[in-house]
């Protein structure tokens, strides 16, 4: 299929009805989400994924604003054709709560004074910003997404959704990023802080209604963080030592290399659109971040149900490969459903924002990739063996069902009834249903491929599966029906 831009988008809007209760025990009231879908929701509601922003993202993943110069920040991946394919998923992403992009943050309006927030602002954490988010996949009416996918603070977000909710989400895409943030990562956030807290305009947050603003501290800490999101053989390959607009070394303090003018228009271009205490407060919601409990990453990640897809950048050395293995490792010790991969790059962190071909590859066969557990219902009748004909006959009307797993009393599968035995027991005079259930069942694990099991339905001519654990105890059905729905959905 050929890429395409999901075209001209819109920013919506979402205010939480209720107060939002924060991680630090603080309230926040009128709280005001940004957002973007793109594709439409099926049905079922069952092909949604979540999209969660870095750092300095926004809601804009896609597509293109009217007077826009460039698409959305994920325009690479996002779109018809693309690994998040908009002619299959319902895609949503958010601006986070803190940020200044739409949502409620330092810079919104105080409904208590009726002027900017700024340091009244409750300090805020991912798990807050993940819980808002749950706020509006609720009210979209989405009981479970199809995936949760995110980079860098995006893939923090992605992780406290595993966690905070671990039956929202089939699938979830953890990219560059850590499940807690190292010494070195907070001492970068706090040189950056320092640097808007220090500039004389920063005026302790009350900045707004001034003329001057902390343009310069904001700045010069988007210059330190712009550098950690890069590598040293990527700045090599784009600058060298390189003079800028000049043939030789000034010896002043003026810019002379073509790397230092790149930093000053990163700086200057990012205040025009990014507030000081956003950054303040989103870096510090950063800081904050950790999984692990007492110490302990696989305690603090014991709750997940999704199947997780980690994502490394082998020249990431702000979210280095050794962080993603230790979540895998964690991940592994509690026996998660988990691959690893990593994307060979020299343009560092903002690979997953670049590698538009690896990146792709990677999300398109994780996301594709469909299991029993995918499809399977769960919240199904069974019948015991010392049941009637009559018994039978009642569940599966009350429930409109026309296969019934036969269980014994501790729910371990003995076979299966459908309707059809129903109609044989009439013909035969049956009034017990150990006279007509099939024994010799065949059934599938929650884990097996969708294609496999399509093709022991077609082999067999069998149109229902039960699902059973590793115990035997039946956990679900699957059908057919349930097969095709899947393809006619998408």
């Amino acid at each position: 299929m050929k890429q395409k831009s999901v075209g001209r988008v819109e920013t919506k809007y979402f205010t939480i009805d209720e107060d939002l209760k924060l991680t630090s025990g603080k309230t926040l009231s009128n709280v005001e989400l940004a957002y973007e879908t793109y594709g439409e929701l099926n049905s079922a509601k069952t092909n949604a994924i979540l999209v969660c922003h870095a750092l300095t993202g926004d809601a804009h993943a896609a597509g293109w604003h009217s007077g826009d110069a460039k698409p959305g920040w994920w325009e690479i991946i996002i779109g018809p054709g693309k690994a998040l394919d908009t002619d299959k998923y319902f895609v949503i992403c958010s601006n986070v709560l803190g940020g200044c992009k739409g949502s409620t943050g330092p810079a919104s309006i105080n409904p208590k004074t009726g002027k900017e927030y700024a340091l009244d602002f409750p300090i805020i954490t991912i798990e807050d910003m993940v819980h808002a988010q749950k706020k509006l996949i609720d009210h979209l009416g989405i009981e479970k997404l199809h995936a949760v996918i995110g980079g860098s603070m995006g893939g923090m977000q992605a992780l406290q959704w595993t966690v905070s909710y671990p039956m929202m989400m089939k699938k979830a895409s953890i990219i560059a990023t850590t499940p807690r943030s190292s010494p070195q990562q907070i001492a970068f956030n706090e040189v950056g802080r320092q640097s808007i807290i220090s500039d004389p305009y920063w005026n302790n947050g009350e900045y707004y209604d001034k003329e001057k603003r902390p343009q310069s501290g904001l700045a010069v800490a988007r210059m330190i963080g712009h550098i950690t999101y890069l590598s040293d053989e990527s700045m090599y390959l784009k600058f060298g030592r390189d003079l800028q607009d000049k043939d030789e070394l000034s010896y002043d303090f003026t810019l002379d290399f073509q790397v230092e003018s790149y930093l000053h228009h990163q700086g200057a271009t990012f205040v025009k659109r990014f507030d000081a205490n956003s950054y303040l407060y989103i870096t510090k919601a950063v800081d904050y971040f950790d999984l692990s409990v007492d110490g302990s990453l696989p305690d603090g990640l014991k709750k997940i149900k999704s199947k997780i897809q980690i994502i490394a950048v082998d020249s990431d050395w702000l979210y280095p490969v050794d962080q993603s293995k230790d979540l895998l490792t964690a991940l592994q010790t509690i026996g998660a459903e988990v691959s690893y991969n990593e994307v060979k790059s020299n343009y560092g962190h903002d690979a997953f924002l670049l590698e538009n071909g690896q990146m792709n590859f990677l999300l398109n066969n994780f996301l594709s990739e469909n299991i029993v557990d995918d499809l399977m219902k769960t919240d199904i009748p069974t019948i015991s063996h010392n049941a009637t004909i009559k018994d039978a006959a009642n569940i599966m009307f009350d429930n409109e069902v026309t296969h019934l797993p036969v269980v014994d009393n501790d729910d371990k599968l003995l076979g299966i009834v459908t309707a059809w035995d129903l109609s044989k027991s009439i013909a035969k005079d049956c009034s017990q249903l150990e006279e007509v259930m099939t024994r010799n069942v065949r059934y599938c694990k929650s884990t097996d491929s969708i294609e496999y099991i399509a093709r022991q339905m077609k082999k067999y001519d069998i149109s229902c599966l039960p699902v059973i654990d590793d115990d035997g105890s039946v956990e679900g059905i699957i059908t057919t029906d349930q097969i095709s729905h899947l393809i006619s959905a998408y």
